[in-house]
């Protein structure tokens, strides 16, 4: 098998976009850190979760106080200030992270950690057209040296860790965990790492290296008034794109029919995903016209065509059409 087949089906196995996260030290009162719109690897493969969340592009996301406050903390630390949020798919590991984006950006952080920036690298972009042995690898060095040339002041978050072992090792090449841990043992990179907790066993702690850098933190499934509370706090933004308004039925039906049939999935991704599919069905069914600015629906609830509420009954179709999907083995 040639060296590119063997890099083609190791990309094919990825189980989805892994996902790096930085933060940026800035000394005093202003920033000597080179702007990441100037050039370079980190230019050409992250994307700045802070401007993000300084331009309001990131969902609110409410309940996870504990778990950022429990990361900030870990972070501060002299030594193990690698966090690892362990927790199911959908439970909101990432919305932790985005959490601690949002408060870096409004000041509500320690001084230690306040005007620092993070950033989001897409993995399948940094590894596509590296067609031969060690293109990987050297893009990979070249991330290091970057991050390392900006004094130890970026925090990696790397979304789905466990899969750092698997990515370039079988084109012959370091893996990308191979990369990295040179460099968190000369403590230069900082990381805030994130997967499952039957990863973590399978993948992670094996890599003893790895895995004595890392502090787990728990993100557990929230309860269902927890996940009522986080739906609540994403209303208007799913109101402003549907051009619709959501009942406080229809969020607490999404929360308890979602908690009791649809199986294998978390609270609070599958009561979300209830409120967005309803919200897209009662928009086309009504023909509602998204005259609604996000975040203002409330204000301007009377412009909105009767019939564009989406309810209770609404949720329970949609839980009753996944049902039969799932019978039917099509979900």
């Amino acid at each position: 098998m040639t060296e590119e087949i063997a890099f083609v089906l190791t990309v094919a196995g990825l189980a989805g976009v892994l996902t790096f996260s930085f933060l940026r030290r800035r000394s005093g009162g202003g920033s000597n850190i080179p702007s990441l719109r100037a050039g370079g690897t980190l230019a050409a493969f992250t994307r700045d979760l802070t401007e993000s969340a300084r331009e309001g592009k990131l969902d609110p996301f409410s309940g996870r106080e504990e778990e950022t406050e429990r990361v900030i903390h870990i972070i501060l630390r002299r030594t193990k200030n690698n966090p690892l949020l362990l927790g199911e798919p959908g439970v909101g590991k990432t919305a932790v992270v985005e959490g601690l984006a949002k408060r870096i950006v409004s000041g509500d952080v320690p001084a230690a950690l306040k005007g620092k920036r993070l950033l989001a690298l897409d993995l399948n972009a940094l590894i596509s057209e590296t067609k031969f042995r060690g293109e990987l690898e050297k893009r990979l060095q070249e991330l290091t040296r970057e991050i390392e040339a900006r004094g130890g002041e970026l925090i990696l978050f790397i979304d789905e860790i466990h899969m750092l072992g698997a990515v370039g090792r079988a084109e012959g090449s370091l893996s990308v965990a191979d990369v990295l841990k040179p460099a968190l043992a000369r403590g230069k990179i900082a990381v805030i790492g994130a997967t499952t907790w039957d990863e973590y066993e399978k993948y992670v702690r094996p890599d003893a290296a790895m895995d004595r850098r890392l502090q787990p933190v728990l993100v557990e499934e929230p309860t269902p008034e927890q996940a009522i509370r986080i739906l609540k706090g994403l209303r208007k933004a799913y109101e402003g794109f549907h051009g619709v308004t959501i009942s406080d039925e229809a969020i607490k039906a999404a929360v308890h029919l979602s908690d009791k049939k649809i199986k294998g999935r978390f609270l609070p991704d599958k009561a979300i995903d209830l409120i967005d599919e309803a919200s897209s069905k009662v928009s086309i069914e009504a023909s509602c016209d998204r005259m609604v600015a996000a975040g203002l629906v409330h204000a301007a609830a009377k412009k909105v065509k009767k019939g564009c509420e989406v309810s209770r009954a609404d949720i329970e179709a949609v839980v009753e059409q996944w049902v039969a999907h799932a019978r039917r083995g099509t979900v």
